[in-house]
């Protein structure tokens, strides 16, 4: 008798909660743009819908090209990484050194020809930084504990750092994060991160406490020293720079705790400037209560909860860290634009990812979380 044999049925999974929190973030983000916005697009263009429309628009393509890169096996695009980082580089030296390099409200962030037609490249960095550490990392291995592998990861995270960080902090920050917990998480040795986060914090505060002699010797800007002084003591700035602070947080103080309700907020009628982009969290809290921005926060912290479930099944290190990035790269941003929101760090400028308006922020984002669900349909589940 022919003997019976049984194959196994190998079934890829994906991560449908993830994939969930993710479309109710883009819708919740909608309609908080349309509630924090309508005010002021009524005022200047005339039409309330305005924002709204846009970044419905730039959502639903977002979608689209989430589902397409969660799709493909991403040791395939991997390979364009070198690509990626030189492109990356380049769009910084364009922005920053050349005429392509548009300013808008006093920051040179766009690069394009008009403000339609125009993109954030710090926001593509961020992408490029997260494949080049994640392939640099599965190719050298343990090396990454030897000072020659670390000295290299910082090197080539040097460059877009820099470029990022001349007229966009925040973003910098960012991209030093993202490198420091990627490396973190891919090296035995932690000893050395640990002394990175405490020469960081000294340094953060000599330039707390220090600042008037560190722009006399140019080390740091007098821009900045002012949002030092605003976070301070907001209250000295009640007219200037100290406004936006304050306005925010009589947004966060009347909300109560189950707010004025959906569409209420009264600081969003021209009060705070650019209500729908880096302080929504404010408006948040002033139309959904402390209820409301706990929920928010809570669905961040599922989805990087998420993020590290997926990095602990990943099939192989490089896919782990490359969702280790991209969990980097939110927890920090969502900590950042909270932090700058209550006022527990200087004003940096940082949008709240899925929910602030931004073309250029959703988009990558939304390519983000696809290259975060196709490790995660790389998966197997045996049967």
């Amino acid at each position: 008798m022919a003997k019976k044999t049984s194959r196994r049925k190998i079934k890829r999974f994906y991560d449908y909660s993830l994939l969930a929190v993710i479309i109710f973030l883009c819708i919740f983000g909608l309609i908080i743009v349309y509630s924090s916005s309508s005010y002021s697009a009524q005022l200047k263009i005339g039409d309330s819908l305005y924002y709204f429309k846009r970044q419905g628009v730039i959502a639903a393509g977002g979608v689209l090209v989430m589902i397409i890169v969660s799709k493909m096996d991403y040791h395939i695009y991997v390979r364009l990484t070198g690509i990626a980082y030189i492109a990356a580089v380049v769009m910084m030296v364009l922005t920053n050194f050349t005429p392509l390099g548009l300013e808008f409200n006093g920051q040179k962030r766009w690069l394009g020809v008009t403000e339609t037609l125009s993109f954030q490249p710090a926001e593509f960095v961020k992408i490029a930084v997260i494949l080049m550490l994640a392939s640099l990392i599965d190719k050298i291995g343990r090396k990454i504990d030897t000072w020659r592998g670390l000295v290299l990861a910082v090197f080539l995270t040097l460059p877009p750092f820099i470029l990022v960080g001349m007229h966009n902090l925040s973003s910098g920050i960012i991209i030093a994060g993202i490198a420091f917990v990627v490396c973190f998480v891919g090296s035995k040795k932690k000893g050395i991160y640990i002394l990175g986060v405490a020469a960081v914090a000294v340094v953060a505060y000599l330039f707390v406490e220090y600042g008037d002699k560190l722009v006399e010797w140019h080390i740091l800007k007098a821009y900045q020293l002012e949002r030092i002084d605003i976070w301070k003591d907001p209250e000295a700035y009640p007219q200037t720079g100290g406004w936006q602070v304050l306005q925010g947080l009589y947004a966060i103080g009347s909300g109560g705790l189950f707010g004025r309700g959906l569409g209420e907020s009264i600081q969003k009628l021209g009060f705070i400037p650019e209500a729908m982009n880096d302080m929504v969290f404010s408006i948040i809290c002033e139309e959904l209560g402390l209820f409301g921005a706990l929920c928010v926060l809570l669905l961040f912290m599922f989805m990087v909860w998420r993020f590290m479930v997926i990095a602990n099944n990943a099939p192989d290190l490089l896919g782990a860290l490359i969702v280790v990035g991209v969990m980097a790269h939110i927890a920090i941003q969502v900590i950042l634009n909270v932090a700058v929101v209550t006022n527990s760090i200087p004003n940096t400028g940082i949008s709240l990812p899925f929910i602030s308006y931004g073309g250029t922020s959703v988009l990558f984002l939304m390519a983000e979380m696809g290259m975060a669900l196709g490790v995660a349909n790389r998966i197997t589940l045996e049967h």
